[in-house]
């Protein structure tokens, strides 16, 4: 069946890259905040804040794929975003202290001024049916986050907590009301403009990686350690990185041809917001072994080094199995055997735990690079 998801290729404009420098410095300020707060509530925070932040951006970025960035309302709009987004992104250390009602103030004006202002730029009635359905599930969530910024400690965790979850299950089950749901095949959509989106927010995770790794590497003493931990990190990201990107021309390819591209684009966010969650996870556990890399590596740091990555690989298999009925047995071997070395070795030292984590991400990212790319070309063509 012919596919209907729009232009075939639309170009990412200059404009949208610069609006995802704001970007850049939230991941910066989320890796910062969970350093600062390497324990089970500092991480729950990090989580909130860093699903507002995704949903801040993915949300956006539909926008805009649905209204290109050449009009002139979305160029507006999207300038208009990014300097909220500033603001909101520098609350974020301070946003369970005394920056809470910035952060929700920017946030909430983001998320619902955008969705008024794309209900007033003449959509088709299927899409204009679906964002006010949209509204009123943030509308719903709203309340939780006023009152969380209205209150503090444990307390501001636990409603922000609740209206997270809120906007989580309205983007899972496409904001449904009662007796009105999304049915996104045969929707006019260029859907392959959100993976080129998301392959650009991976490579700024990428980025705050890399400078997570050399701005301990300029703090660290200049050692063999030193020179061997900040080696293996970089080796690690760099796997992963071939993991992403050796493959996904595939997968855009795959949203040109499908006849549902609604589906298989929200399907992408999903596994994007997990994927750069991981990343950041192990950027953060690999500047704990640079700094300290003879230390027990203990529970906090292996569940950086080995979930980060467990949760990227995983997020990604689930993609390719949502969209080419494709479950490589080579992922499952290297997801069990990420679990199995987190369990053996918290009281190694640091070192060893992040050499092994890398290893597992190098023998998978070596071994996916020797399969024939005409695995993928298939898939990619039968989905």
């Amino acid at each position: 069946m012919q596919s209907t998801s729009g232009p075939a290729r639309r170009e990412v404009t200059p404009l949208e890259l610069f609006f995802d420098l704001v970007y850049v410095f939230a991941i910066g300020q989320l890796s910062h905040q969970l350093l600062a707060r390497p324990t089970w509530t500092g991480a729950a925070q990090t989580l909130v804040l860093y699903l507002a932040v995704y949903a801040a951006w993915a949300y956006t970025t539909w926008a805009v794929t649905l209204v290109p960035a050449e009009d002139r309302r979305t160029r507006r709009m999207l300038l208009t975003v990014m300097l909220l987004g500033l603001f909101m992104n520098a609350a974020i250390p301070r946003a369970f202290g005394d920056a809470g009602w910035v952060f929700v103030a920017t946030f909430l004006l983001i998320h619902l001024g955008r969705t008024v202002r794309l209900l007033r730029v003449g959509l088709d009635p299927r899409e204009q049916e679906h964002w006010r359905r949209v509204l009123v599930w943030f509308s719903a969530a709203a309340p939780f986050w006023l009152i969380g910024a209205a209150t503090d400690g444990g307390a501001r965790l636990a409603w922000w907590a609740a209206a997270t979850l809120i906007e989580l299950a309205g983007t899972w089950t496409a904001h449904p009301l009662p007796g009105r749901r999304l049915d996104s095949r045969q929707v006019t959509f260029a859907g392959a403009h959100l993976p080129e989106r998301g392959r650009l927010f991976m490579i700024i995770a990428f980025g705050e990686a890399v400078m997570t790794t050399g701005t301990a590497l300029t703090t660290a003493p200049y050692e063999p350690m030193t020179l061997l931990t900040s080696s293996v990190a970089l080796a690690g990201t760099v796997a992963l990185f071939w993991l992403f990107f050796s493959r996904s021309e595939h997968i855009v390819r795959h949203y040109q041809q499908t006849e549902d591209p609604i589906r298989a684009g929200r399907s992408g966010v999903y596994s994007l917001m997990a994927s750069v969650a991981g990343m950041i996870a192990a950027a953060a556990g690999d500047e704990r072994v640079i700094a300290h890399p003879a230390h027990r590596a203990g529970l906090t740091t292996i569940l950086l080094l080995f979930g980060g990555p467990a949760l990227y690989i995983g997020a990604q298999t689930w993609h390719g199995r949502t969209l080419f009925d494709d479950l490589p047995k080579a992922r499952l071997i290297a997801l069990s055997a990420l679990i199995v070395a987190c369990a053996v070795t918290p009281t190694a030292p640091a070192y060893l735990a992040a050499v092994v984590a890398a290893a597992i991400v190098v023998t998978l990212a070596a071994y996916e690079d020797r399969r024939p790319s005409e695995d993928f070309s298939e898939q990619g063509s039968t989905a």
